[in-house]
C-alpha cells in the first residue's frame, strides 16, 4: 500500500509542469476595485511556443503581486495585406501556431487559476483580417464604400491591414458573441479586454456582456474597455475602461506642467464614473511601449517609479506591462519578437514588487477616499479607508524640491511604507529628485 501511495505522489509531482506549484485553495476572481493587472505581450517571452514560456514564468509574474493577467491577441494572424499585427485576426476561435496550441492556452489558464490569478483575453471586435472567412462568406457583415462597392478599412485610422465590421448587421453581431462565448465556456477565461471599444456601438457591448455573464453561470467575469467613452459603463456594462487622459497629463507633468494637473485629471475621470467602476491606470502599455519605455519617458528608472506611484495610488486600477518590471529601455514593436532579459535590473523588479505589495496590503491605497493638496512640483494627496490613513508625496522633478506638509499632518510621527523609515513631520519636507513617500 505504501508503494502505491508513493507511486501516486510521484506521478502527481511529475504531472506538474515547471513553475506550476499547486494551490489547494479554490480560485477567487478579485473584485474590480482590487485588481492589479499584468499585461502579457507573448512576443517578449519567446519567438515560438510563447504561451508555454509565459506559463513557465508564472511564479515571477505572480510574485509581483498581480492578480489578473491580460493576454494580448493570440489568434491566427491574417496574411492578406497583413503587417504581422496580432490585432489582424483571421479566426476568432483558434490559436496562431506561433504562440502554441489551444491546449497550451488552457494550461496557462489553469496555471493562472492555481496561482490565484484571473486571466482575460484581448478581443478585437472592431475589424478582422482581409482573409477572415467572413469576408468571402458574408461580405454584408462589413462596412462598404457605396460608390466603389468595396469593403473599407476602419476610419478614421486607415488601418489598411484590416477590414471594418458593420454593426448594423444582426447576424454578424450574433456570430461575434458566439465566438466570445467559446473562450468563456470552453476555455474558462475570466473575461476580455476589448480593443477599440469606443469604435463599436455600446448597445452591442450591452448585449454581448449580458450574454457572456449568463454563459459564465456562477462565475464572475471582468470586462475591460480600451476606450474612455462614458457609455462604456452607462450602456455597455463594462467594469473598467482606460485612463487615457490621466496618462496624457502624467507625461506632460513630468515634462514641466504643474503636478496639481494630475489632481484635476484624476477628478475629471472619476467625477463622471458610476459607482463600482474603475479606470485602468498605467505608465505604459503595448501601444505606448512602441514609442518609448517608462525609464526613458520619465528620464530614468527613478522617474519611472515615481510616475508609477503617481499612477496607481490616487484611485487604483493598477496595470504593469510585461518587460516594465525589469526596466527594459528600448521601444517594443509588438508586431515582432523582441527578446527581453528577465534578469536585468533586479532592483527595479523588487521596487515594483514592493509598490504592488503595498497596493494589495492596504485597501486605503488602492480604493480609499482621496484628499488632494495642490502643489507645483510635488504630487500630494491623502488616502483614507477606515482606520488606514496615508499621505503620499511624489516629487515629479529631477531635482530637489521643498514641499509644504498638510497642516493636519504636521508634528506627527509617521513611517514611510516604501522604505520602513520613521520620521517626524515638520512644516516642510525636502525631497530628492523623483523621490516618493508613502507615509502612514
Amino acid at each position: 500500500m505504501k508503494k502505491l501511495l508513493l507511486s501516486v505522489c510521484i506521478l502527481a509531482t511529475l504531472g506538474c509542469k515547471p513553475g506550476q506549484e499547486k494551490n489547494t485553495e479554490a480560485f477567487q476572481l478579485p473584485e474590480v476595485a482590487d485588481i492589479a493587472m499584468y499585461q502579457v505581450n507573448p512576443r517578449v517571452f519567446a519567438p515560438s511556443n510563447s504561451l508555454n514560456a509565459v506559463a513557465a514564468r508564472i511564479d515571477s509574474i505572480r510574485d509581483l503581486g498581480v492578480n489578473m493577467m491580460w493576454v494580448m491577441p493570440i489568434y491566427p494572424i491574417g496574411l492578406e495585406k497583413g503587417k504581422n499585427s496580432p490585432y489582424c485576426i483571421s479566426d476568432y476561435k483558434a490559436i496562431a501556431p506561433e504562440f502554441g496550441t489551444i491546449d497550451d492556452f488552457k494550461h496557462l489558464v489553469q496555471v493562472c487559476h492555481e496561482h490565484q490569478m484571473g486571466i482575460i483575453l484581448d478581443w478585437v471586435a472592431n475589424h478582422t483580417a482581409w482573409d477572415h472567412p467572413w469576408v468571402k462568406e458574408h461580405p454584408d457583415w462589413y462596412t462598404r464604400d457605396e460608390k466603389a462597392d468595396t469593403i473599407i478599412c476602419p476610419q478614421p485610422w486607415n488601418w489598411e491591414d484590416v477590414a471594418d465590421l458593420n454593426y448594423d448587421n444582426k447576424d454578424m453581431r450574433e456570430a461575434m458573441i458566439d465566438a466570445m462565448k467559446f473562450w468563456i465556456v470552453e476555455v474558462g477565461i475570466d473575461g476580455f479586454r476589448c480593443d477599440v471599444a469606443d469604435g463599436v456601438p455600446a448597445d452591442f457591448w450591452k448585449d454581448a456582456i449580458t450574454q457572456l455573464r449568463e454563459a459564465a453561470g456562477e462565475r464572475r467575469i471582468v470586462m475591460l474597455a480600451e476606450g474612455k467613452n462614458a457609455d462604456n459603463f452607462t450602456i455597455g456594462g463594462f467594469d473598467m475602461n482606460y485612463g487615457w487622459d490621466y496618462k496624457d497629463v502624467l507625461s506632460k507633468v513630468f515634462k514641466g506642467n504643474p503636478a496639481s494637473d494630475l489632481l484635476e485629471a484624476d477628478k475629471a475621470e472619476y467625477d463622471s464614473l458610476p459607482d463600482g467602476k474603475v479606470k485602468l491606470r498605467f505608465t505604459t502599455n503595448h501601444d505606448h511601449a512602441t514609442e518609448v519605455e517608462p525609464c526613458i519617458q520619465f528620464t530614468n528608472d527613478h522617474g519611472a517609479m515615481a510616475a508609477y506611484v503617481a499612477s496607481i495610488f490616487p484611485h487604483g486600477g493598477a496595470l504593469i506591462y510585461g518587460s516594465q518590471e525589469v526596466g527594459y529601455p528600448e521601444p517594443i514593436n509588438f508586431f515582432k519578437y523582441v527578446p527581453v532579459d528577465w534578469s536585468a535590473k533586479p532592483d527595479v523588479y523588487q521596487e515594483y514588487k514592493k509598490l504592488i505589495g503595498l497596493y494589495n496590503e492596504h485597501p486605503a491605497l488602492r480604493k480609499g477616499t482621496m484628499t488632494p493638496y495642490p502643489d507645483n512640483d510635488v504630487l500630494v494627496f491623502e488616502k483614507q479607508d477606515g482606520d488606514e490613513h496615508f499621505l503620499i508625496l511624489v516629487n515629479v522633478r529631477n531635482e530637489n524640491k521643498t514641499v509644504q506638509v498638510p497642516q493636519s499632518w504636521v508634528g506627527h510621527e509617521v513611517e514611510d511604507e516604501a522604505t520602513g523609515k520613521e520620521l517626524r513631520l515638520n512644516e516642510t519636507i525636502e525631497m530628492e529628485p523623483f523621490e516618493y513617500l508613502i507615509l502612514e
